[in-house]
C-alpha cells in the first residue's frame, strides 16, 4: 500500500499502522473489536445517487440496524484538500504563461528593432565586399549572445526562487530540467527569429543606394552646419 497523505499533500505522511478489525488475545483481551469500519468503493456509477441507495440497501439488509455516517465522494474529498493549492498553482502558472509571452514579444522587439536600425551599416558593409550571408550570421550571432547571456541569468534566478514554491508542488520537481529546456529553447527561437528576418531583409538593400543615402546624409548635415554627424 502507497502513503496516506491524512493532513494534506504537502504534509509528510504519518507513519501507519492497519490493524485487523477482529483480534484474539490483543491488550489482555480475549477478543478486540473494533466496531466502526471505513469502506471505499470503486465503481463507474460513483457520483450518482442510485449507487449511494444501492450501497444502502445492501448494508441494511445485512443489518437493518447499522447507520451510514460521513458517506463522501473520493474526488470531492480530494477537492477539499487540493482547491487551495490548484487555485495557487492556477495563478502562479497564469503569471508565469503571462510573463513568457511579454518575454518573448520584447526580446523579438527589441532586436528586431536594434537590427533594423543598423540597416545602412549593413548596406556599407555590402558596398565594401561582404556576403549577405556572412552579414546575416553577423547579426544574428550578436543576437543569440545577448540571449544567451539573459537565458543563463534567468535559469539561475529561476532556480533560486523556484526553492520558495516547492511547498505548492506535488510529486513535481522544482527544478524540472524539461520545463527549463523547453523555455530556454524557446527564447533562444525566438531571439534568432527576431535576428535574422530583419537582417536578412536588410541584407536585400542595394547597397548604392546605401551608401548614397550615407552621403547625402553627410552632406545635408556640413551644409547645415551641425559638426555632430550622424552615424
Amino acid at each position: 500500500m502507497g502513503d496516506v497523505h491524512d493532513d494534506g499533500v504537502s504534509a509528510k505522511p504519518p507513519t501507519s499502522v492497519y490493524w485487523p478489525l477482529l483480534q484474539a488475545h490483543f491488550e489482555s483481551e480475549d477478543i478486540s473489536l473494533r466496531r466502526s469500519v471505513a469502506f471505499i468503493l470503486r465503481s463507474p456509477r460513483a457520483g450518482s445517487e442510485g449507487l449511494l441507495k444501492n450501497v444502502r440497501e445492501t448494508v441494511w439488509s445485512v443489518n437493518a440496524n447499522l447507520s451510514l455516517a460521513d458517506v463522501a465522494y473520493a474526488r470531492l474529498l480530494l477537492w477539499e484538500i487540493v482547491s487551495a493549492y490548484i487555485v495557487h498553482v492556477d495563478y502562479a502558472g497564469g503569471g508565469g504563461a503571462m510573463a513568457l509571452l511579454l518575454g518573448v514579444v520584447g526580446i523579438y522587439g527589441v532586436i528586431a528593432y536594434s537590427v533594423s536600425q543598423r540597416t545602412r551599416e549593413i548596406g556599407v558593409r555590402m558596398a565594401l565586399g561582404a556576403q549577405r550571408p556572412t552579414v546575416t550570421k553577423m547579426f544574428v550571432r550578436q543576437g543569440l549572445l545577448l540571449t544567451g547571456f539573459g537565458v543563463a541569468a534567468g535559469l539561475v534566478a529561476a532556480v533560486l526562487v523556484m526553492r520558495l514554491m516547492s511547498s505548492l508542488l506535488f510529486k513535481v520537481n522544482p527544478t524540472d530540467p524539461i520545463t527549463y529546456a523547453a523555455v530556454s529553447v524557446g527564447l533562444v527561437g525566438t531571439a534568432w527569429l527576431a535576428s535574422y528576418v530583419p537582417s536578412r531583409r536588410a541584407a536585400t538593400v542595394d547597397p548604392v543606394e546605401s551608401v548614397a543615402s550615407r552621403i547625402n546624409t553627410l552632406c545635408s548635415a556640413r551644409q547645415s552646419g551641425n559638426h555632430i554627424l550622424p552615424i
